[in-house]
């Protein structure tokens, strides 16, 4: 008697400090303490760091950011043809699927998601370029929000959710291809002769709405009609992203629905600062954009 009256807590106790048996002993895994410290040591770079650079000259690495974003564009490429040759092994179901019934594929499909996580870590170094580059006004709360934000909760995702719904199949195959248009335009960016082909830059900001609008109706969708996934864990993912989508929204708005037109621009003062239509805020969230004309 006194077992059944305790399973209920220890079945709760071990949803929420038993990490899933499939990723013990991985890196970084084991102990939140590594993620947690570079989070840390990510947010004390910005702080330390613009300061640090406020009386320097920016430095221009424009090598460094063709091999950066060469690096994650490969990278992203590689996470979503796996996910996606994985997904499909599992016969993975798009309207819901639990944590355990794909067998083989399912550790295919954590095995995909770790590099998922860890590609978080690096693309802290999207703010580190802004702040040695002096490009303050792209590290605004959006930017450094989601960068932070989603390093940590993947940590969470893989110790306890490593596959399946949601979080660990449809959202990272959705952002992984965005990843890939993303940082091609931001190695493109770098390269002055590329420039004037870039002018698809409004809506690579579309389509990433459109991927947490896809995530929020997706996760709705296996809240409606449950498989086995954890309520709970698709509630914080629709909390989350209907953060993202606020932000975004925000500003979508300021950058392109507030553009002064033809005959405003000729009623302007030569004092006023006019980038040609474009609010100083951060272009996209997800990773670290180029300045609109003065990339490097």
């Amino acid at each position: 008697t006194t077992l059944l009256l305790c399973k209920p807590f220890l079945i709760a106790h071990c949803i929420c400090f038993c990490s899933d048996s499939r990723v013990r002993g991985w890196f970084l895994l084991d102990s939140y303490l590594p993620t947690f410290f570079l989070t840390v040591v990510y947010l004390l770079s910005i702080w330390l760091g613009t300061k640090f650079m406020k009386n320097r000259p920016a430095f221009s690495l424009r090598g460094h950011l063709i091999m950066y974003n060469l690096g994650v564009t490969v990278l992203s490429l590689y996470m979503l043809i796996e996910l996606m040759l994985s997904s499909w092994e599992g016969g993975y179901n798009l309207q819901c699927q639990n944590l355990v019934s794909a067998g083989e594929a399912d550790i295919r499909v954590t095995k995909v998601l770790w590099w998922y996580y860890f590609s978080k870590g690096i693309e802290f170094m999207d703010t580190i370029f802004f702040v040695l580059r002096k490009k303050n006004s792209q590290i605004t709360f959006l930017h450094v929000y989601h960068h932070a934000t989603m390093f940590n909760i993947w940590w969470c995702v893989l110790n306890w959710i490593p596959c399946g719904q949601s979080k660990c199949f449809f959202g990272p195959t959705l952002n992984s291809f965005i990843h890939v248009l993303m940082y091609s335009y931001y190695g493109f960016s770098v390269i002055p002769s590329m420039r004037k082909y870039l002018w698809w830059k409004k809506y690579l900001t579309q389509a990433q709405l459109i991927q947490f609008l896809l995530t929020i109706i997706h996760t709705l969708s296996a809240a409606v009609k449950p498989c086995g996934f954890p309520f709970g864990c698709l509630m914080f993912q629709f909390s989350y992203m209907a953060t993202l989508v606020i932000l975004f929204i925000n500003f979508y708005i300021k950058t392109y629905q507030k553009r002064p037109s033809r005959t405003d621009m000729k009623k302007v003062p030569p004092v006023t600062e006019i980038r040609n239509g474009f609010h100083k805020d951060y272009f996209t969230a997800a990773n670290g954009v180029l300045n609109n004309k003065k990339a490097q």
